[in-house]
């Protein structure tokens, strides 16, 4: 389904600029960009004193469909998706069964149609012995590998295992990068622990380094295209800086930017456990200069809801991971309200950026021929983030009690208003996200 707008006197962020003017979608394209444009095509909107930018692309989520309906499904999570100002996600193999066969990964994609309020896409799961199947899938954004454990069943660690998909794999390869084995010995070191800071310690960053390495020494042996997911700390970011990037992409985590031990583990308790875990403000402030100078190429949220129930267990029980997609862009737009970025730099890492290291066509930017996928932000409101009054499903937000200022107030699929002014309208779906495109930039 695709609709057609006429936006009106808007701050537009386009690829190399921001100016102001009109822009014309017609049948979920982008048509025209202009100063003044003497028609209107579709439904009019007044967009002054609103900034428009790129729909969002999040390519990292886990909605835990099919599986665990109860914390997240295809329909509540890609809401609160759509509230966020995120018009694309990229859903995770971890759901229960894992998406590890074409047949599974078919479902899922059979689950999404007419269901998700926008454009969607899956990876599929390695496993030690799946190799055929991977290849075999060709409606997927990528690989997935859990080099460490993490939630869930999917688990590649031992070395021929790894060796052999990145040499006959014949897509991207996505690596959750924690190594197992020193994961095992410092779980026992911690195994009688209580304190949810302790997370830090268990997982700590010789785990993710060693691990970090490993992949990218694969991918330069076997010429495999190589995104590194949720980098955590200062040393993965000067590894990734120093080595060649002619096929590596990395992406970091608002919760990695924005929280640090022992603050987050002393306000949240377990509600900050995830996988890896929050590092010291050390490692955060080198994630914001990875991010400034190019480093890492885009930011992903990692949405991993889980009850508050199963969150106020003993650490040691607790799942790990936390809500995210749809406070993503407020936390970027409150940075540029700040000073600390520019809106060029928001959407170059939530939209073009994304969009580039998966390669995504017809996405992640405001020009002519692309896809009207939009959204309108007013850069003057501020809100604070309040516990069930969200739209994940788990009703809980990490980022509870924060006032931020920069919110979406419209948000467009092909042309097509889905979200506006508070609320998700109804009989508005995404589509099926393509993959391969030529559009690749990443340096």
């Amino acid at each position: 389904m695709t609709g057609s707008l006429t936006i009106r006197n808007g701050r537009m962020v386009l690829p190399d600029r921001v100016v102001s003017g009109d822009m014309i979608i017609e049948d979920g394209i982008i048509t025209t960009i202009a100063p003044r444009v003497p028609y209107t095509v579709g439904e009019e909107i007044e967009a002054t004193g609103l900034a428009v930018l790129p729909g969002v692309i999040d390519p990292q989520v886990h909605f835990r469909e099919p599986g665990h309906p109860q914390k997240e499904d295809l329909v509540s999570g890609s809401r609160a998706a759509a509230a966020g100002g995120v018009t694309a996600f990229l859903d995770m193999p971890n759901t229960d069964p894992p998406t590890t066969t074409v047949d599974e990964l078919h479902d899922k994609l059979e689950r999404a149609a007419q269901r998700c309020c926008v454009h969607y896409g899956f990876f599929i799961g390695a496993t030690r012995d799946n190799l055929e199947e991977l290849n075999r899938a060709e409606r997927t954004c990528g690989i997935k590998i859990f080099m460490g454990a993490s939630t869930g069943d999917l688990l590649v660690s031992e070395p021929d295992a790894l060796e052999a998909i990145f040499a006959d794999a014949n897509k991207l390869i996505a690596v959750h990068a924690e190594d197992e084995e020193r994961l095992l010995e410092r779980k026992i070191l911690y195994q009688d622990s209580e304190a949810p800071a302790d997370h830090a310690k268990v997982r700590d960053v010789e785990t993710a380094l060693h691990a970090t390495k490993l992949a990218v020494e694969l991918s330069h042996k076997h010429g495999r295209r190589l995104h590194v997911l949720h980098v955590t700390s200062e040393e993965e970011v000067d590894l990734l800086r120093a080595t060649p990037r002619e096929r590596i992409t990395a992406e970091v985590c608002p919760q990695h930017l924005f929280m640090w031990a022992p603050d987050a583990y002393e306000r949240l308790g377990n509600r900050a456990k995830c996988n890896p875990p929050i590092r010291t403000q050390r490692h955060a402030k080198a994630l914001w200069k990875g991010l400034v100078d190019g480093t890492l190429n885009c930011i992903a949220t990692d949405h991993a809801p889980h009850t508050t129930e199963e969150k106020s267990r003993g650490y040691q029980e607790a799942p790990s991971g936390m809500p995210g997609v749809e406070w993503v862009l407020p936390l970027m737009l409150d940075q540029v309200s700040k000073g600390n970025c520019t809106l060029s730099d928001a959407v170059r890492w939530l939209c073009q950026g994304p969009a580039d290291c998966h390669r995504i066509p017809r996405k992640g930017r405001l020009e002519v021929g692309y896809d009207g996928d939009v959204v309108l932000v007013d850069m003057g409101k501020t809100r604070t983030i309040e516990n069930g009054k969200v739209w994940t499903r788990v009703g809980w937000s990490p980022y509870a009690e924060w006032m931020l200022t920069g919110w979406p107030v419209l948000t467009a699929v092909l042309g097509n208003p889905v979200y506006r002014d508070g609320q998700v309208i109804e009989g508005v779906y995404g589509r099926e996200l393509t993959f391969g495109g030529s559009q690749f930039s990443v340096r």
